[in-house]
């Protein structure tokens, strides 16, 4: 560490691919390759090619065995110098953003002065293993010593092992239930309307679609593999359209609500974000578009205690409000990531509910409303797709982007994620 000062950790910017819903353009491309891409769009911003950066952070939740180094591979093709060193995060959801926390921790302590932080995921390239028993029992052949015991290990092989794959699915361990099954219990416990989710599915696809006709992200979503735009955008979207959608995970009960229409789709795509110390960013002329300033992680037990899987950001937003001596509406702009439009809702309920902060999070009362007009402004994920780890850097860049056309300001990042977990940030100039 340099001295014992912090020092602050500058938002330089940020570019992306066109997030694409799973099995459309990116089908044959890898995280790898989307990365890469991400991690080059940055470097051709900001004319980075051959430096060397502090450090860069990056991850994938569906990754390959291949991939056990995926953000240095990525990196050493990016343009940067191949002094560059690389480490790859995983925090399910939070990912992107967790990548970007950690590389500003490194610049505040002066470990570094600058670094790239981003996420990549696909759902089109998803691993698929072999089934249990035949993994097992070729892993006993590989055991083996000699031609004949790997014979004989070789027999109890069977053949309908081979037409069992192993698929990867969205599925939470502990509960075998999928993340939108979870999401329905959660908003049947805080009451939430299916008309209000579809309401704020409806103003996702609104703000995402004006903010592109408005060349916002011009400077932000790079072209890639025949994408120039998010292609889960749907500007001619309507309420009527969106209430003629069934339940797509609770399809039994008659009170299920989360649909395709309020919920993310499976997406591929990649996000990368520059930060760097103010020094490092003067001295090469690039503007501060915004600080990240706090940040805060937070789990919840939804097995034992029964809290809903994607309510940590409930816990974390509080928890990092008093370390920075501020309220839940000293913000001029929120960026609440959708995994389903149920999800935002569910914690913006807890936050304007006295039992829920009191009983649960330990507040002397409630945090109380936000005003809806400063939400995800120029759309969120219900809209422009949700690639697990991509997400956080996505947010950041946009945000970052937000609050330098408004001349500054302060804004939120709440990102719920699988596993119960939940990322939070502040960005400010």
């Amino acid at each position: 560490m340099n001295g014992t000062s912090v020092r602050k950790v500058a938002i330089v910017g940020g570019a992306r691919i066109p997030f694409c819903r799973s099995n459309t353009l990116y089908a044959q491309r890898s995280n790898q390759d989307m990365l890469t891409a991400a991690f080059k769009a940055v470097v051709d911003k900001y004319q980075l090619h051959g430096e060397v950066l502090g450090e860069v952070q990056a991850g994938a939740v569906l990754k390959h065995s291949r991939d056990f180094n995926l953000c240095r591979e990525a990196a050493l093709s990016s343009g940067l110098a191949a002094e560059t060193p690389a480490a790859d995060v995983q925090m399910a959801c939070g990912t992107g953003l967790q990548a970007a926390i950690g590389i500003a921790n490194k610049i505040a302590l002066g470990q570094i002065d600058v670094g790239m932080a981003g996420g990549v995921d696909t759902a089109s390239d998803a691993p698929i293993g072999v089934n249990e028993k035949l993994r097992q029992q070729l892993l006993k052949v590989n055991r083996a010593r000699t031609t004949q015991q790997k014979a004989m290990a070789a027999v109890g092989l069977l053949p309908k092992w081979f037409s069992m794959p192993s698929i990867p699915g969205v599925q939470e361990r502990r509960t075998k239930m999928s993340m939108g099954e979870h999401c329905e219990l959660m908003v049947k416990e805080w009451k939430i309307a299916r008309e209000d989710q579809d309401q704020l599915a409806y103003l996702s696809h609104k703000n995402a679609a004006k903010a592109y006709d408005e060349g916002f992200y011009k400077d932000l979503v790079v072209p890639y593999s025949g994408a120039e735009r998010d292609n889960n955008l749907r500007p001619d979207t309507t309420l009527e359209k969106l209430a003629s959608l069934g339940p797509a995970f609770d399809k039994k009960s008659g009170r299920g609500t989360l649909t395709a229409g309020n919920s993310t789709p499976l997406t591929d795509g990649a996000s990368a974000v520059l930060l760097a110390s103010e020094d490092w960013a003067k001295a090469r002329g690039m503007k501060v578009l915004a600080y990240l300033t706090g940040a805060q992680t937070a789990g919840v037990d939804f097995v034992n205690k029964k809290e809903g899987l994607l309510m940590a950001p409930a816990y974390a937003v509080p928890r990092m409000l008093a370390r920075a001596g501020i309220k839940l509406q000293d913000f001029d702009f929120y960026e609440i990531h959708e995994a389903f439009a149920g999800q935002v809702l569910c914690t913006l309920k807890a936050w304007n509910d006295d039992k829920f902060c009191k009983e649960r999070v330990g507040l002397p009362g409630k945090l109380g409303e936000i005003d809806r007009s400063k939400l995800n402004i120029k759309g969120s994920s219900v809209a422009l797709g949700h690639p697990f780890a991509a997400t956080g850097g996505r947010i950041l860049a946009t945000l970052a982007k937000i609050i330098d056309g408004n001349g500054g300001g302060r804004g939120l990042v709440s990102i719920c994620a699988a596993g119960g977990l939940g990322v939070t940030a502040i960005l400010e100039r």
